[in-house]
């Protein structure tokens, strides 16, 4: 095999790896994402609003 094929084929493996890691990172993300009603989004708001020295 020749150097030049050997990089394309070293740079083509880690674009491939990367893309996989980032389906995994996104597909979990996804996963565990709870979207939050509009209607309900201004109640919750309000009742969560607390002083900066509260925590």
């Amino acid at each position: 095999m020749s150097l030049t094929m050997t990089i394309v084929v070293l740079i083509f493996s880690w674009l491939a790896i990367a893309a996989a890691m980032l389906w995994g990172v996104l597909r979990i993300s996804r996963r565990h994402h709870h979207p939050v009603p509009p209607a309900s989004l201004e109640k919750t708001e309000k009742a969560t609003t607390h002083h900066a020295s509260a925590h």
